[in-house]
């Protein structure tokens, strides 16, 4: 089920055309499955003993790390909103390469759900040392006039409130040593004119990571980010038209975009001793990219 392929380096420059009419989108319905997991990867226990949430883990970026980690002896705890069978296919891969992992159903635009969520995982493990802040939507528009309050309201309350939220909830229970990861987007540093919400919530993003990193220097919680450029996510065929999907990537200099296994390592790096001195920093993962 890796869906690695023969050789790690041979990529699709192109994907066919297809659009999915839900947010956030099914990774098992995409064509070409994207990839996330690289056999060729040596894991070390860089992460051994330690316990990490990722949001919308189930599926994209959010599934890469989890495998990662997994792979590098933490302990995982997936979150994700309605794709029963996506998070499913995650937590039984995992659990067959003998890694610990658990799925948890969870709405971060709901606060009580966010302390639902840190109580069951400090009942199941007893604590909480490295959080990602991963789920995110999208949605293309045209013109500013055609975004809804609704839509932006909503978009808002998964990218930012959620990471609020679950941020605010799992605090408490993080120590020195604790790690904070949020994902950030490209498009915060170089615009995208059909995502002004999403790009407005990412930037939001940035501004959290910074400041939150400040806020936590001295009780050495270290707070990153990492902005993505075009990766074959279900986030992509859930917002785009259908006709758009192959030129996503045109304008990136490596010509292709990103398959989720090629960023999962930086999310390693962040999560482990390795950064014990890197803080507050933005990650750029892009393919060569401009990014501000």
């Amino acid at each position: 089920m890796n869906r690695i392929g023969k050789k790690c380096t041979e990529f699709l420059l192109e994907f066919p055309p297809q659009h999915q009419n839900q947010q956030p989108g099914f990774e098992y319905l995409m064509t070409p499955l994207p990839i996330f997991d690289n056999p060729n990867y040596k894991a070390s226990g860089k992460l051994a003993g330690k316990v990490a949430v990722i949001t919308g883990g189930d599926s994209g970026l959010g599934r890469a790390v989890a495998v990662c980690y997994a792979k590098e002896g933490a302990k995982v705890v997936i979150t994700y909103l309605n794709e029963v069978q996506d998070a499913e296919d995650t937590v039984r891969y995992i659990q067959a390469f003998g890694g610990t992992v658990c799925a948890i159903q969870t709405d971060v635009t709901k606060p009580c759900s966010c302390t639902q969520l840190v109580d069951q995982v400090l009942q199941m493990y007893g604590h909480l040392d490295i959080l990602v802040n991963n789920a995110g939507v999208q949605y293309q528009q045209k013109r500013l006039e055609d975004i809804s309050l609704e839509q932006f309201d909503y978009t808002m309350k998964v990218n930012v409130y959620g990471m609020f939220s679950l941020t605010k909830a799992a605090l408490p229970y993080m120590k020195s040593g604790a790690s904070i990861i949020n994902v950030t987007s490209i498009t915060t540093f170089k615009g995208e004119p059909e995502l002004i919400d999403y790009v407005t919530t990412k930037g939001a993003i940035v501004g959290f990571t910074r400041s939150l990193s400040t806020n936590l220097a001295a009780k050495n919680i270290r707070v990153n980010a990492i902005s993505p450029g075009f990766f074959w996510t279900p986030l992509q065929p859930a917002c785009w038209e259908a006709e758009k999907i192959p030129f996503l990537a045109a304008d990136c200099p490596m010509k292709r975009a990103g398959q989720p296994y090629e960023i999962a390592p930086i999310f390693v790096y962040l999560a482990s001793e390795d950064a014990s001195y890197t803080t507050g920093q933005i990650f750029h993962i892009n393919g060569g990219e401009y990014k501000g």
